[in-house]
This record gives structure tokens, C-alpha cells and sequence, in this order.
């Protein structure tokens, strides 16, 4: 068995490519079925490249069914997770871009942020933890993570 990909059902194709764009997750296929009226869009992690193109990388599957646009729930979906080279840095470019921190990384180590649809992004430090700094070490919990 391996596992191959998660799904995720989004209400706007494009705000949730761009999302991911922020967290260096790049679109590497998609499918459109006209007759279904749905869209599928494969995602993976920058640095993943070489394990994608020999199948040994999981991927993202963005559905977007053409005539559906409300989901809700995303919660009860439980998260994706991605470690990351700097946790700080990922975190300063996504509130640069107006995507608001849930669970700041006051312990230099994790962060939660939501896509679009409210799907749960966790986001790992790679090795140990960084040192703890401000904004992040004070920075609230916002919302649901």
C-alpha cells in the first residue's frame, strides 16, 4: 500500500491555488472533465519534484466541482502538515498576505493557519526549534486551529 494523495473539496479554484502558492506548494497536474463539471488539481511540496515524477510523493488534490460552491466542516477534516525550513518566515510571508495565523509559533517549532475553505494547515520546524522571538512568542491564538 501507499499512500497517494489527500483531497480536499475547495469553493474557489484560484484563491486556493494561490494559498498554497504561499506555502510553496505548486500545482503539477490537472484534469478538467466538462461532461462531470468538476476540475482536479494536483498539488505538491517545492522539493518534492524529483519523488513526484517517480510516484513517491504524496499529493494534494484539489476538487472543484463547477456547480458547488459552499463546504463546510473543514474542521472536521483534521489538517495537513509540512515541515518547513524557517517557521518564521512562512508565517511573515503569509500574514503579508493577509492570511491570518490561528496558532502563531510562539514555541519556535509549530503554526496553524487555514486555507480558503477552512482546512487546517500545520506547519513543523524542520530540526529543533527555532529561537523564540517577537512578533511570535507574544502573537494570540486566533479562532480554531
Amino acid at each position: 500500500m501507499r499512500y497517494l494523495h489527500t483531497m480536499i473539496r475547495v469553493s474557489d479554484l484560484e484563491e486556493s491555488l494561490n494559498f498554497f502558492k504561499l506555502l510553496d506548494i505548486h500545482e503539477v497536474s490537472r484534469k478538467e472533465n466538462e461532461q462531470a463539471r468538476f476540475t482536479l488539481v494536483f498539488l505538491s511540496a517545492t522539493g518534492d519534484e524529483k519523488l513526484v515524477e517517480n510516484a513517491k510523493s504524496p499529493l494534494i488534490e484539489l476538487t472543484f466541482n463547477w456547480d458547488e460552491k459552499d463546504y463546510d466542516g473543514g474542521r472536521n477534516f483534521g489538517h495537513l502538515a509540512f515541515e518547513v525550513d524557517d517557521i518564521y518566515a512562512v508565517c511573515k510571508r503569509l500574514l503579508q498576505n493577509k492570511i491570518i495565523i490561528n496558532r502563531p509559533p510562539r514555541d519556535g517549532r509549530m503554526a496553524f493557519v487555514k486555507s480558503p475553505d477552512q482546512i487546517s494547515i500545520e506547519l513543523l520546524q524542520k530540526g529543533k526549534p527555532l529561537p523564540l522571538i517577537s512578533p511570535w512568542k507574544e502573537m494570540p491564538n486566533q479562532g480554531t486551529w
